[in-house]
């Protein structure tokens, strides 16, 4: 079964027709986002000129039966303080948004899609890297 978790920079690459993007949650049978994830694009449509389509658009991906969001909790906060530590040691910071959504990747057993490269210096995760295009 693949379970994949949308990273914001993925969900913006499949809205505007990414074929790998698109690719990848074809295959996949669970789409995971995370609060963190929902908070950067509702911050970026806020910014935009087409919030409310933005918006639309969002509110019906999050009705598809695949698609869920995932709780974050205590152990996702003990998540996030392992990689963040791990990266430190590394010197490799990566954005603090990130590693809690790192964190809940590897928390709920999930995949991380993302053309964000920096994902990839984050050992503990699992990361479908896909070029932007």
């Amino acid at each position: 079964m693949t379970r994949i978790l949308l990273d914001t920079s993925a969900y913006s690459a499949f809205m505007r027709g990414h074929q790998g993007v698109q690719a990848a949650l074809q295959g996949a049978e669970e789409i995971y986002l995370t609060p963190v994830i929902l908070g950067e694009l509702l911050a970026g449509f806020m910014r935009g000129r087409h919030r409310r389509k933005n918006e639309g658009e969002l509110d019906a991906f999050l009705t598809s039966p695949r698609v869920d969001v995932v709780t974050m909790d205590r152990e996702t906060g003990e998540r996030y303080a392992l990689i963040l530590h791990g990266l430190r040691q590394a010197g490799t910071p990566i954005p603090t948004n990130d590693i809690w959504i790192a964190g809940s990747a590897m928390q709920h057993g999930l995949r991380i899609l993302t053309t964000d490269a920096h994902y990839l210096k984050v050992t503990q995760a699992v990361v479908d890297f896909v070029e932007s295009a």
